[in-house]
């Protein structure tokens, strides 16, 4: 195959995966729209309903199974069954898709680019979609370590009817920890790894030939990204869950993160403010 037909078809594959993870970035904020515009559209159905009968109603016959689900999952109303936790963990997996995948981007048309050479050579490579995959793993397993936390926190009563924390002083120390660990030597390393893929490929024995092992590769290089991001993720519960401007907001904040060459600056003016803020909001008067 000529160099120009060959480049050709790599710009063929990059924007077939490119293509692919627009798709899918799209549908995952779909949904979350949906989600987010339903359960505003419940909690005005409530709080109409509440105001116009409050006064006559016959709490005692009131179905609260039959309220809306971002209604039904607010402290005081009901305990969480076993669809609640499928409902919940669902939301959280699909907005991680949502949120991760435009950031991750570089590092896919990147193997993307790199396995059709190689195949181009002789020397194929696995698929894209199964270090992608591996990736997904790592959030989806956080997903449910988030599911987990977001009903211990609706369980103490310390979440509204937004999904966001009530109190002031747990919003401000969420935000200080957040804060400080963008500051963490931790931090760096994952950043690092993050913001250059060909590094992380180089220092993690370069591409694999199966399937399993790409899977693995997918599975460090989503670690990596989990330790850089999950401090970022537990903002969510501070500024609400389905809130869709504070979502884009630190999906935002992570893409900067990992795709503008300023090493650690963005991170570390980031956390200042985090701290900054959540000092305001547990010492107003200061």
């Amino acid at each position: 195959m000529g160099e120009t037909a060959l480049e050709a078809v790599l710009r063929r594959d990059r924007a077939v995966v490119a293509a692919a993870l627009v798709v899918i970035a799209v549908l995952a904020w779909a949904y979350v729209v949906w989600l987010s515009t339903d359960m505003v559209m419940s909690g005005a159905r409530v709080s109409d309903s509440a105001a116009g009968g409050m006064a006559g109603m016959d709490m005692s016959n009131l179905d609260m199974g039959s309220m809306d689900m971002g209604a039904a999952l607010a402290p005081g109303f009901r305990a969480w069954a076993s669809a609640d936790f499928v409902f919940i963990f669902t939301m959280w997996a699909v907005m991680m898709v949502g949120m991760m995948t435009p950031s991750v981007a570089p590092m896919l048309l990147l193997y993307a680019g790199v396995g059709r050479k190689a195949l181009a050579d002789g020397r194929p490579v696995a698929s894209t979609a199964w270090f992608f995959t591996g990736y997904l793993i790592v959030w989806v397993v956080f997903s449910i370590v988030a599911t987990g936390a977001q009903w211990l926190l609706a369980r103490f009563a310390l979440l509204n009817p937004a999904m966001a924390t009530g109190s002031a002083v747990v919003g401000g120390l969420v935000l200080i920890a957040a804060g400080l660990y963008q500051w963490t030597p931790i931090k760096g390393v994952c950043l690092r790894q993050c913001q250059a893929p060909i590094a992380f490929l180089a220092s993690h024995g370069g591409f694999r030939t199966t399937a399993p092992g790409a899977l693995r590769l997918g599975m460090d290089h989503g670690a990596y990204c989990l330790g850089c991001c999950w401090a970022l993720m537990a903002l969510l519960f501070v500024g609400g869950v389905m809130n869709l401007l504070w979502i884009a907001g630190i999906a935002f904040l992570v893409l900067l993160e990992k795709v503008v060459p300023t090493g650690q600056l963005i991170p570390r003016v980031s956390g200042a403010l985090m701290v900054a803020v959540g000092v305001f909001l547990i010492f107003p008067a200061l």
